[in-house]
């Protein structure tokens, strides 16, 4: 395993993190991953409260194989749902009891948007509580993660002495959200970046185009596109480490293979088949949901992500099979259940309209002689 040095603090933090959102729900399968990856030299966890399940389950696990003092703990306040100057406090305590610990490393304002979200919270005393918490030792650093442009995110960094921060950055997001002047702009700060949604929800892996797969399966030396994905984050030496949702054995000790390499520096060759497979991705993609699940729950049981998954689909299965796919897998939970609340969009980090898109959904893959094939394939799978 790679190790990067915080500048802040001087802490060796290793190149590949565990983002703890897709955890196993079952507890032996998740034990095993994250023991499993401690020995691999992973000495960073990053869960969140809204992460289900997430932050008692990484507790538990630490608590019973004696981790806690082998890694660094990482963890979100839910800024959405404070209202008042207590709530800080209220989550927080939640917070520690479900990691069995007395303080967390690495403690964020969660999905800060726009410096109009961090000055709401600076209004309700994020500030006073910041200083008394880092001062009794409960948060020894504070960051925030972010999801908006990159002006805002400048202005965000410029507007309280961070420790760190989160982006989303991969090889296709490089001028979306903070993008890479984002990175290079905490860089010249002296903060610390990790990296979130390096493989864009699976999509640089599972919804590669062919052309795309092709063109990177050509390069040398060979890797798979996980691989190559994480290799162009790790060539960013403002990088300090990056997030990987590992929720089986094979991706994960593929993630620790390519975090435990000699040199990361990328060909000219290399850097032009990024630049040719983020044109060819851009083609596929109608709607650049993560399927991270933040709109979630959706109080009409929309499922969000999986209504747009199958609608971007098209470009890659055609027509027939996304809307088989749609037709037995999501419509119980299809689009034209929304009924416009508008609830979800302000919690969803890539800013999408989703009552538009779903409108649009809903017209695509259920509009039409869509809504009859859909029935019907619905009814054979019934009597099979």
């Amino acid at each position: 395993m790679n190790y990067r040095t915080n500048p802040r603090n001087g802490d060796k933090i290793s190149l590949l993190a565990f983002g703890c959102m897709r955890f196993p729900k079952d507890f032996t399968a998740c034990e095993q991953l994250v023991v499993k990856a401690v020995k691999g030299g992973v000495n960073y966890f990053d869960t969140a409260y809204i992460y289900s399940g997430s932050e008692a389950m990484l507790g538990r696990i630490l608590e019973k194989n004696n981790l806690h003092g082998k890694v660094f703990l990482a963890d979100k306040m839910p800024t959405f749902l404070v209202k008042k100057y207590s709530d800080f406090d209220k989550y927080l305590r939640i917070q520690l009891e479900r990691l069995h610990t007395s303080h967390i490393h690495y403690y964020k304002m969660h999905m800060l948007t726009s410096l109009k979200s961090w000055e709401r919270l600076v209004d309700l005393g994020v500030k006073e509580w910041i200083a008394e918490k880092k001062k009794s030792g409960i948060i020894k650093n504070i960051g925030f993660s972010f999801h908006g442009n990159a002006e805002e995110f400048k202005a965000l960094i410029d507007a309280y002495d961070w420790e760190y921060t989160m982006i989303q950055y991969n090889y296709y997001d490089v001028n979306s959200q903070a993008g890479k002047s984002g990175l290079l702009y905490a860089a010249e700060k002296n903060i610390p970046v990790m990296i979130m949604e390096p493989l864009r929800g699976g999509r640089l892996v599972t919804k590669l185009p062919a052309e795309a797969a092709k063109l990177l399966s050509g390069l040398e030396p060979k890797h798979t596109p996980a691989e190559w994905a994480f290799r162009w984050i790790y060539s960013h030496n403002e990088v300090l480490t990056v997030l990987s949702g590992m929720n089986n054995m094979e991706v994960l000790e593929s993630n620790l293979k390519s975090a435990s390499v000699d040199n990361y520096e990328l060909t000219e060759e290399q850097e032009a088949a990024f630049v040719k497979a983020r044109e060819l991705i851009a083609q596929t993609t109608k709607i650049p949901c993560t399927g991270c699940n933040y709109c979630m729950p959706c109080k009409n049981d929309v499922d969000i992500a999986h209504c747009f998954s199958y609608y971007n689909d098209i470009e890659l299965d055609g027509k027939l099979m996304s809307r088989v796919s749609y037709a037995t897998r999501v419509w119980n939970n299809r689009a034209s259940l929304c009924t416009a609340c508008g609830d979800c969009e302000p919690r969803c980090p890539q800013g999408i309209e989703i009552r538009k898109q779903l409108k649009t959904v809903k017209r695509k893959m259920e509009g039409g002689i869509s809504g009859p094939f859909c029935a019907l394939i619905r009814m054979f799978m019934k009597s099979n």
